[in-house]
């Protein structure tokens, strides 16, 4: 039976080929983005563009792109990587990382969420970056805490969800050959993506909040 499907950073690298991964599958996509590809543009898919996650304006545009839209799936993909390190610490840096990376995410779901039909899923494209256990590195302080704090409301929207019978999936891609990280990776995107869908796929009331790695292994908080 076909979906509709909502993706949010859309115009490139993963959230893109979401996009087609969700197209061939004959579902309806509405591709969120600040200003749609050349690539995206081509795919088929709804656009709604001029939609930024840090911004309450981009948040209300895409509902009300969406007004009357019943959502059965909803890819919270957009995010930002900017790099600090003790000593060279930006505040602005990390402040937009926290608003594109967890906030953001956050509102889009609140302002969807009663747009997702009975049975719906969230996902919340994360990074095992926001891992605490994991973190053996250091340094990229704004992106570990907006993750973390990502991964800290993707729990809380599986409880607050439960009840509807929405599910929620928190999910690392693993490294990924996309523009944000330079190209250099172990996956393409499009791998990564189908990695993900299976996820998706997989994800129910029973293991909803989970955070996983897009292989299927769960990562520690």
């Amino acid at each position: 039976m076909s979906k509709t499907v909502v993706v949010t950073g859309a115009n490139r690298g993963i959230g893109l080929s979401f996009v087609k991964r969700y197209l061939e599958r004959g579902d309806t996509v509405y591709a969120a983005c600040r200003q749609a590809s050349d690539a995206l543009a081509d795919s088929g898919a709804h656009i709604v563009d001029g939609v930024d996650v840090s911004s309450e304006e981009g948040v209300a545009r895409l509902a009300k792109a969406l007004d009357g839209v019943n959502v059965d799936l909803l890819i919270n993909n957009a995010g930002i990587l900017r790099d600090e390190s003790l000593g060279s610490l930006t505040p602005d840096t990390i402040r937009a990382q926290f608003d594109t990376n967890a906030l953001g995410p956050l509102l889009v779901t609140e302002a969807l969420s009663e747009r997702l039909s009975d049975g719906g899923k969230v996902a919340l494209i994360t990074s095992r970056m926001g891992s605490i256990a994991d973190n053996t590195s250091g340094g990229r302080y704004g992106y570990r805490m907006s993750k973390a704090a990502l991964n800290a409301a993707g729990k809380s929207l599986s409880e607050d969800l439960k009840g509807r019978g929405v599910a929620v999936a928190i999910l690392h891609p693993g490294l990924v050959g996309t523009e944000m990280i330079g190209g250099h990776g172990d996956l393409t995107p499009d791998e990564a993506a189908q990695r993900l869908v299976q996820r998706i796929d997989e994800l129910t009331l029973e293991n909803t909040g989970t955070f996983w790695h897009s292989n299927g292994s769960v990562l520690p908080w």
